[in-house]
């Protein structure tokens, strides 16, 4: 199983909305296949791993398959992965988790058990849950998996007092942000942010998808010159507004290539919720959110955030009128702050990239 949870993790940012599933065939104590899917519409990782074996002129009969996912049972993209695991004869099948996909959510073992094939569920579990987090948050509620993301120095700034930012981080930050953006369906800042830095939002990574960019805009006061807007043929550009938008700025907008979406007005803005609402219909998985500090924070406030993910760059900004990373209402209580969980570390060049989950995977609930 921690050989499928491993070729699993290799269908990241290709397979979505689909899960990443990853699948191993024993028998007499040998591997004999494995695979796992490698991009959404190609065969599931249960017909690659059985290929495989046929593949090295191994017949999987009788075997056991170890998959981190319970095999689909429904017409998709492809075939049923059940019919495909009977029809050739496996005689075991130990999955990870039951999907909670409505179009699966048990009766794809059910159908493996009416076959005859014994099943098994449960091993490594936890394994499989925090790598399908984004997966199963959006098939049980519906939103993708929000990732806030932003630089700092190590006193917390993420820019001068002059509004100056480049750059706070390393060049192996930077390269693994475009990595990240390339394992996203969209890449999320607010207006104040295209208008200061008229940026592009790709990914420049060389791997990778382009995520489409969404701009939070109320009063519709992003440039329709800017770069964002030449490059709206590459990767989509999505405008998030409300009712009551200047009309000529919408099909300006419009015009230059963006999708004006309206949405209802929240707290000083776009109605979050309502724009993850959206993006779940759209089968959206993973959402990265890059700011502004009040973009940032109103996600973060409105506990909408699922992981933080911050790179703490080896400098001290200093100065009064420096920038924090998120912006919120006053707090007078130190226990009245947002307290976070234990963080997960790593070094990126000079750096250190610090990684918080505020939903728990094992759970897709909300923790501290």
């Amino acid at each position: 199983m921690s050989r499928a949870v491993a070729l699993a993790r290799r269908g990241r940012g290709s397979v979505e909305p689909n899960p990443m599933v990853g699948a191993v065939i024993v028998r007499d104590g040998r591997i004999i296949g494995a695979g796992w899917h490698k991009r959404f519409g190609d065969p599931h990782a249960e017909v690659e791993a059985i290929a495989a074996a046929a593949a090295a002129g191994e017949d999987p009969a009788g075997g056991t398959l170890y998959v981190t996912l319970e095999p689909c049972c429904h017409h998709g993209k492809t075939p049923p992965c059940t019919e495909a695991i009977i029809a050739a004869k496996i005689a075991r099948v130990v999955a990870a988790m039951e999907d909670p996909d409505p179009n699966v959510a048990g009766r794809g073992l059910a159908a493996l058990r009416a076959a005859g094939v014994e099943v098994l569920v449960g091993p490594m579990e936890q394994a499989a849950r925090r790598l399908l987090a984004a997966y199963v948050k959006l098939r049980t509620r519906g939103r993708p998996w929000v990732i806030c993301k932003w630089a700092q120095s190590l006193d917390g700034r993420i820019a001068t007092a002059s509004g100056q930012s480049k750059w706070i981080s390393s060049e192996a930050s930077r390269r693994r942000v475009h990595e990240l953006r390339g394992r996203c369906d969209g890449v999320c800042v607010g207006a104040g942010t295209v208008s200061a830095d008229d940026p592009l939002l790709t990914n420049r990574s060389g791997a990778g998808r382009q995520p489409a960019r969404v701009i939070l805009d109320d009063r519709l006061v992003t440039p329709p010159g800017g770069r964002l807007l030449a490059t709206a043929g590459e990767s989509p550009v999505i405008i998030a507004t409300v009712e009551g938008a200047p009309p000529a700025a919408a099909e300006a907008l419009t015009g230059a290539g963006a999708e004006v979406l309206t949405l209802p007005a929240g707290d000083g803005g776009v109605d979050l919720g309502a724009l993850l609402d959206e993006l779940g219909r759209r089968q959206w998985t993973n959402l990265l959110v890059e700011g502004g500090q009040a973009v940032l924070g109103s996600f973060i406030a409105a506990g909408l955030a699922d992981e933080l993910r911050v790179f703490v760059a080896p400098r001290l900004v200093g100065g009064a009128g420096s920038l924090g990373p998120v912006a919120w209402a006053d707090t007078d209580a130190i226990d009245q702050t947002l307290a976070l969980p234990a963080p997960q570390v790593e070094t990126v060049g000079p750096d250190i990239l610090l990684r918080y989950l505020l939903t728990d995977p094992a759970r897709n609930t909300k923790g501290t």
